[in-house]
């Protein structure tokens, strides 16, 4: 087992939706083939990871994308000087049953994926 070492200055930006079944998949196809491609021009990008969450029996589902960023210089080179705004292009909310309007922000504290 690999042990928890500290984390590098890391911050993750994270944001939320929510989408039928066929959207989710949508909206995944959608950050893998045109969502990171781009991310990975930005200076300062460092990965990201899209959650899924079923959250009911009628199909709805939860989407959570976690992107890792080397300072808050990299995350307004992608989300301008406002870097709470979420940045969602019209293709990408036409898969979407709602999302939020903002991301949030946090430094990470541990990393254990080493």
């Amino acid at each position: 087992m690999t042990a928890m070492t500290n984390a590098r200055e890391l911050t993750v930006r994270t944001w939320s939706a929510r989408a039928d079944a066929e959207g989710a998949g949508d909206y995944s196809r959608y950050f893998t083939g045109k969502l990171l491609p781009e991310l990975r021009k930005v200076p300062g990008f460092d990965g990201a990871y899209l959650l899924r969450r079923d959250l009911d029996v009628h199909g709805t589902v939860e989407l959570t994308a976690h992107t890792f960023w080397e300072s808050s210089a990299a995350i307004r080179a992608f989300a301008g000087d406002d870097i709470t705004v979420a940045i969602v292009e019209p293709e990408a909310a036409a898969t979407l049953l709602d999302f939020d309007r903002t991301a949030t922000h946090r430094s990470v504290a541990a990393d254990a994926r080493d």
